[in-house]
């Protein structure tokens, strides 16, 4: 079978005979220096200030919501915009934390949210906070746009690029857009460091907070220079600052065999991009050529480091036929991410009106799509073409 991920990791025996050596030697293996190094390393790739290490893409979401209402930025009650073709981790942490999540509708030709659709948005619910926006499969709208369209209301613009990294427009990488934006590590993404997630970030203070809320709400892994400022401001002295909790937190840590392997992985991060963009734009021109299926418009992306090929039918029959043909040729196929969130049961569970989303709701039943890997060979591509055809 075609899978969606062929290994743990790229270069993966590779990857494993340097772990092995790594635990072998290793002091400790709780957070410490591999975890630093692989946070200034991927702030740097980035182009960011900061970047706080954590357990997985879901803690990232979760911490960085975390940390704005310890800021006071958001405040239990208020709307936040989500994506409506998103993961369910995008939206748990606002009901857990208190928040009212709105979703806001895509556009069928990129998969994502719109300067167009966030104001329809905004029509309905102008009280929006704060803005989580999800780059869907590593696409994006006119998110420049969308930056513009927030920054004029006052929302908190938040990216969540766990599907996206690489990928680029108007001369920005995707998660440079907001506030802070959100990274997810774990198996088949593009980093893999087995589970992990990151939080990037230009603001000192959100820097702090999250760095605070990490572990339990204490000031271990702050500069000296901080945790001075805070002990001062909070009358604690070094012997009881161990034990000091500021604000609200978790323990939602790496270890340092996370950071390990983030440190090789990211030495693949070009590789890894410019072969997932490779296989996107050919099978895609396939796609443009098929009468049946829609086509991406990219033509505003200057990097396109695609998760996955989406698969998008005209109508219902055609998605089931192409699903069909796919599975007979032992191809791995999944729905759409989670489809429209507001058909999901947790999502009804605790949102009383789920609103209206006709364009993800057509995603939602209308489409398909299966793994894009640096690992894909011609043999396999030619018969993805094939499938496409």
């Amino acid at each position: 079978m075609l899978k969606l991920m062929k290994s743990t990791f790229f270069e993966e025996e590779k990857t494993k005979e340097k772990l092995i050596g790594f635990i072998r030697g290793a002091k400790t293996l709780s957070m410490g220096e591999e975890c630093r190094k692989f946070e200034k390393s991927f702030a740097d790739k980035q182009g960011r200030r900061h970047a706080v290490f954590v357990n997985s893409g879901s803690s990232a979401n979760l911490l960085l919501i975390q940390a704005l209402l310890n800021l006071g930025r958001l405040k239990k009650g208020d709307i936040v915009g989500v994506s409506a073709l998103t993961w369910a981790t995008n939206i748990m942490p606002l009901i857990e934390l208190g928040l009212q999540p709105f979703l806001v509708d895509c556009e069928k030709d990129s998969l994502n949210v719109s300067a167009r659709t966030l104001q329809n948005a905004l029509d309905v619910q102008p009280n929006m906070k704060a803005f989580f926006i999800t780059h869907t499969l590593g696409f994006a709208h006119d998110i420049g746009n969308i930056e513009k369209l927030c920054g004029e209301k006052g929302i908190i613009l938040l990216e969540d690029n766990c599907e996206a990294l690489g990928s680029k427009t108007e001369g920005k990488l995707f998660g440079n857009f907001g506030a802070a934006s959100t990274f997810s590590f774990f198996v088949g993404h593009h980093l893999s460091t087995i589970e992990g997630g990151m939080v990037v970030t230009g603001d000192e203070e959100i820097h702090h907070a999250l760095v605070i809320s990490r572990s339990h709400g204490w000031d271990r892994h702050l500069s000296p220079a901080i945790q001075k400022e805070l002990r001062a401001a909070n009358h604690v002295d070094d012997f009881f600052a161990k034990y000091t909790f500021y604000d609200l937190g978790y323990n939602v840590r790496p270890t340092e065999i996370n950071g390990f392997l983030g440190n090789i992985q990211i030495g693949y991060w070009d590789a890894i991009v410019q072969k997932r963009e490779e296989n996107f734009t050919r099978l895609n021109k396939v796609i443009a050529q098929n009468g049946d299926l829609i086509a991406l418009n990219v033509s505003h992306m200057e990097i396109i480091s695609s998760f996955a090929i989406p698969v998008i039918a005209k109508n219902k029959e055609l998605v089931e036929a192409y699903k069909k043909r796919f599975v007979e040729n032992d191809v791995e196929i999944r729905p759409m991410i989670a489809g429209n969130m507001a058909r999901q049961p947790f999502f009804r569970k605790y949102i009383s009106n789920p609103g209206n989303q006709p364009n993800a709701e057509f995603i939602h039943s209308h489409s398909f799509y299966f793994g894009n890997n640096p690992e894909l060979t011609e043999e396999e591509l030619s018969l993805l073409k094939k499938l496409l055809s």
